[in-house]
């Protein structure tokens, strides 16, 4: 009976930890509209901070506590709102999801370049002691942890409910227009909220801190408030009370399973379970509770979107990427860099290039935010490793159905999911699949999975040269489908759900079917780009597909533009380039990426200087894309028309 009184005292603890940063991320979305992705690292960063301040240069814990709280996370809250937020007024869901997406890579990017890994850091308790209650110790940082997480509550609940500047908090994000012919001033209060959130999360990152026993990490302290994701989606991003008991729950439901079942399980899984269980908790929230309507923040504004290629031009414009593939091909065979060669980092540029031609179809077309890209990736590199292997096209036909079917199973259960729910169930499918599937030791192993080059009769591919030719012409075929699909009647719909999901279930159309099967494609296309990153690297391994990479690769793909074929290229180009050149790049260029997508909703080929000068980019005389009457008509119903934009 001990025991149990001790385990749910730390998981109550635990709780109030997640419950403090679930609040804040509460806080945000209520001021402002935007789900904080990057709340994690902001607790990350505040805990390295605060060791900096009490362990490194011995200033006394409030001093620390104060200077963290105070000038840093609430200006940095204030500074982030100004530069980043303000202009994603008026834009739809899937932008602020990549903005703060794009903040988190900053800031993890930004705690690397400062602190080592590779130096542990353990943070000390605020309060030290402990006092005996019903046969147990109780330790009093356990005690002020959850203190503060129900004072914290009760004051936030007070605040909104009860005070003028609470109402106009919550007032902002609905009708910023209306809020200051009262008076007030919108921007003072979206900042505001942003400074609360920080606030919140560097506090619940600095009260975690001491939780973790062997030092706080980066990963692991970004990823340590992932609970807290789920207890918002339990109270609903709305209600606080909600949000703080299920907060609560979640820290006792983590804290049982690790006492009671996991000392029960083979210890080699031990590790896998343990880092999967926050992503578990969050992916079970999203696909049982009903999901609340995402509005965008302020009125949708329109943009407008790429051309749609005549399959005669596509077809040229293959032709003619070839034969500059062959000739890059000829000039530089067998020439080495850094340790590879050109055609090598060529070859898993087209390989990339296939990925993100599955984010155009999926996200830029039907609008469903995938972060899980990469996990398919793996799937298919691993399915291409161990089937015949790997030599043969039986494992590129295995790779690519297995991980459709895996699409097709991943999709069914968020059909209804959509923007910021669909992008949280991604997240948390891609960090379970990592931490769980491709860390196992008994799947990639500590050497990784040996892929062997394609070997067909009369053809060999064994030669980087050959094997370069064979996956530019994947990546060519890929996009030829990719624009074939947009130009069919199975695209057109695509584009009608993402325009309006209410008018084409009205007419009588599935959506259901419509989405799995599109993610179904996605996932095998990427399943594809896996196995032929295999053949190319001939030995890969877990960390090739870091759901991290995964994350900051669609973020490359969004900065060029999600919507297009030319910015599939020129994202997995750009991506493959910084990530030999400086891999600490990625966080630069992450930084002048999320400015961009602030501001232009196509991306970099969406600017209207680049569609003056590229053909390929400039839009009709309508500059719609319209879906209606003009052009097509879905089982004998009009949709809607306009497309709007992806962002």
């Amino acid at each position: 009976m001990s025991s149990f009184i001790q385990y749910t005292v730390f998981g109550v603890m635990l709780g109030a930890g997640y419950a403090i940063a679930a609040t804040g991320l509460v806080v945000t979305y209520s001021t402002s509209g935007v789900f904080n992705f990057a709340q994690g690292a902001v607790g990350m960063i505040a805990a390295f901070c605060y060791w900096e301040l009490v362990v490194a240069n011995g200033l006394p814990v409030l001093a620390a506590l104060l200077i963290v709280l105070v000038p840093g996370a609430i200006l940095a809250g204030a500074l982030v709102e100004r530069v980043f937020m303000r202009r994603l007024h008026g834009a739809s869901a899937e932008r602020p999801v990549l903005v703060t997406l794009g903040l988190m890579v900053i800031l993890t990017g930004l705690a690397t370049e400062i602190w080592s890994p590779s130096v542990s850091r353990v943070v000390p308790d605020m309060v030290s002691g402990q006092f005996g209650l019903a046969g147990i110790n109780i330790q009093y940082q356990e005690v002020l942890l959850i203190g503060i997480a129900a004072a914290t509550a009760v004051g936030l609940r007070l605040f909104f409910t009860r005070t003028r500047t609470g109402f106009g908090l919550r007032a902002v994000v609905d009708d910023p227009d209306l809020l200051a012919m009262s008076g007030a001033s919108p921007n003072r209060m979206s900042q505001l909220g942003w400074a609360l959130g920080f606030f919140m999360a560097a506090l619940a990152g600095v009260l975690l801190a001491p939780t973790q026993t062997t030092g706080v990490s980066i990963p692991a302290m970004t990823l340590l408030v992932v609970n807290s994701y789920a207890a918002a989606i339990v109270g609903r991003l709305r209600n606080i009370p909600a949000t703080f008991l299920a907060a609560i729950g979640i820290g006792l439901a983590e804290n049982y399973v690790i006492s009671y079942i996991l000392p029960h399980v083979a210890q080699s899984l031990v590790p896998d379970i343990t880092l999967s269980l926050p992503m578990v908790f969050l992916f079970i929230a999203l696909v049982t509770l009903p999901s609340v309507r995402i509005r965008a923040i302020g009125r949708l504004t329109t943009a407008r979107p790429p051309r749609v290629v005549s399959g005669r031009e596509s077809f040229v414009a293959g032709v003619v990427f070839l034969a500059v593939a062959a000739l890059l091909a000829a000039v530089f065979d067998n020439t080495p860099f850094r340790g590879t060669t050109v055609l090598t980092l060529g070859g898993v540029v087209m390989t990339l290039g296939i990925v993100a031609l599955s984010l155009v179809l999926l996200t830029g077309y039907s609008g469903q935010v995938s972060l899980c890209q990469f996990s398919f990736m793996g799937i298919g590199a691993f399915v291409m490793g161990k089937v015949a292997g790997g030599g043969s096209l039986l494992g590129l036909v295995a790779a690519t159905l297995i991980c459709a079917a895996a699409g097709a199973l991943v999709a069914l259960p968020t059909i209804r999911l959509r923007d910021l729910y669909l992008a949280l169930a991604t997240f948390a499918f891609a960090d379970a699949v990592y931490n769980g599937f491709f860390l196992d030791t008994h799947i990639y192993g500590s050497g990784g999975v040996s892929v062997g080059r394609i070997v067909l009769p009369g053809l060999s591919f064994g030669g980087d040269a050959a094997e370069f030719l064979l996956v530019t012409v994947c990546f060519v075929l890929c996009a030829w489908l990719v624009l074939a699909v947009r130009r069919s009647m199975f695209g057109r719909r695509l584009v009608a759900v993402n325009d309006s999901p209410a008018a084409y279930a009205t007419v009588g159309l599935n959506i259901g079917i419509t989405k799995v099967t599109v993610f179904a494609i996605a996932a095998g296309m990427a399943g594809l780009a896996g196995a032929l990153y295999g053949t190319v690297q001939q030995v890969v391994g877990y960390s090739d597909f870091d759901f991290f990479f995964g994350i900051i690769f669609v973020l490359f793909v969004t900065i060029w533009s999600i919507r297009s074929v030319s910015g599939a290229f020129l994202g997995a180009l750009t991506y493959t380039v910084l990530n030999q050149w400086s891999p600490n790049a990625f966080g630069l260029f992450a930084g002048i990426g999320i400015l961009l997508i602030g501001r232009a909703a196509g991306g970099i080929l969406g600017l209207d200087t680049l569609q003056l000068t590229l053909p390929w980019t400039r839009q009709p005389a309508s500059d719609v894309d319209v879906v209606g009457v003009a052009e097509v008509a879905l089982d004998g119903a009009v949709l809607g028309s306009g497309s709007r934009a992806a962002g």
